[in-house]
């Protein structure tokens, strides 16, 4: 009886230890933005996707980790309207980009996170079309909220329709291999 009490006790404080060392905090999804930006020769595109769930994790007020999901099949155009904003997310979501239908989330996961100013350097692992390839951008974290802008190259994820790198005679008609994403998370 002795020993299983110094066991429950023991276990108490090593929970007790972990959960003061790191703390995870859960992100509000729908006060949460991911907003892209897509360039090509003519202009460009940009638009939302809806964050569909993440996590930050903190040691103290040191961000240590984090975890996220998007929801691709929300993915949308926020600068057309009408018939050509159909026609936009249609081939957005189709087999020539991000295929959503097979395809439904893309994850980030934190890997490496280095305190660089006021903010981190973050080294995570971003899967899209169940491909994965690191990413690496600057995070800046305030009490209750994260932002970081970054680019994306597309071709990493075998999203190659209108790129001049695998089409060399699209002219014009170019999309660059890279898109931009500008996120703010509110936790």
């Amino acid at each position: 009886m002795k020993n299983l009490k110094a066991i429950a006790l023991a276990l108490v404080v090593v929970l007790s230890t972990v959960s003061v060392s790191a703390q995870t905090k859960k992100i509000d999804a729908a006060k949460s933005s991911i907003n892209w930006l897509a360039k090509k020769v003519t202009g460009q595109h940009n638009g939302t996707v809806n964050l569909k769930d993440g996590a930050l994790v903190f040691k103290g007020k040191k961000l240590v980790g984090g975890t996220f999901t998007a929801d691709m099949t929300s993915l949308t155009s926020t600068d057309l309207t009408g018939e050509w904003l159909g026609k936009l997310n249609g081939h957005l979501k189709s087999e020539d980009f991000f295929n959503t239908a097979k395809f439904s989330t893309a994850t980030l996961v934190f890997k490496t996170v280095t305190a660089k100013g006021t903010g981190y350097t973050v080294t995570g692992d971003l899967t899209i079309k169940g491909i994965t390839k690191p990413v690496t951008f600057e995070l800046a974290t305030t009490a209750n909220s994260a932002t970081t802008k970054f680019m994306v190259d597309r071709t990493a994820y075998d999203i190659k329709y209108g790129s001049k790198s695998f089409f060399e005679s699209i002219g014009d008609k170019a999309i660059d291999n890279e898109f931009e994403l500008t996120v703010a998370l509110k936790f």
